[in-house]
Formats: structure tokens, C-alpha cells, sequence
């Protein structure tokens, strides 16, 4: 039995998906795109923290982490924001 996990997408329907995710749902999860929620919506509270990505670490995972630790502060970004940035801006802006 495989196991289930909630997306949110970008148009803000939620669908029950079954893991292993496809790579471009993946690759559009790493890079913040789409978020996994519970199955009522309510924000998913992952159990391991999530920890910045190498330097040697794709874009995509940069693209990722970037949205993810903009959101605690008072300018967070969007996925298409971090896209636009070079990896190595991203580095120097949140590789801290």
C-alpha cells in the first residue's frame, strides 16, 4: 500500500497524491511551487527541520531553500523571484 501525502497547487486545490511523487512534481515541491499540506489544508509540520543545502547543492535546492527561509522574515519571495536570481545570489543572500 503505498503511502499518501497532500499537495497544495498553485491554483490552491489540494490533491491527494501517492508516493513516490513524479520528478516534476518533486522538482516543483524542492523549489516551493507547491507546498505539502494535511489533508484539510492546514499547513504539514515536517518532523525533520529542514537544513540549507551545500554550496555544491542544485539551484533547484537553492530555489527551495531560499523561499523557505525568506518566509521568517519581513520579505519573503516567491518561487518565480528566486528563479530569476543566479544560484550564487542566493548563496549570499540566505546562505547565512
Amino acid at each position: 500500500m503505498s503511502k499518501t501525502v497532500h499537495i497544495l497547487g498553485e491554483g490552491g486545490v489540494i490533491f491527494a497524491m501517492a508516493l513516490p511523487l513524479s520528478e516534476p512534481i518533486e522538482d516543483r515541491l524542492l523549489r516551493g511551487y507547491l507546498k505539502r499540506v494535511n489533508a484539510d489544508g492546514t499547513p504539514y509540520q515536517e518532523s525533520a527541520i529542514r537544513e540549507k543545502p551545500t554550496p555544491y547543492a542544485s539551484k533547484a535546492e537553492w530555489v527551495g531553500w531560499s523561499v523557505h527561509a525568506s518566509q521568517q522574515t519581513d520579505s519573503p519571495i516567491t518561487p518565480d523571484d528566486a528563479e530569476a536570481l543566479t544560484k550564487t545570489d542566493l548563496i549570499e543572500l540566505y546562505g547565512h
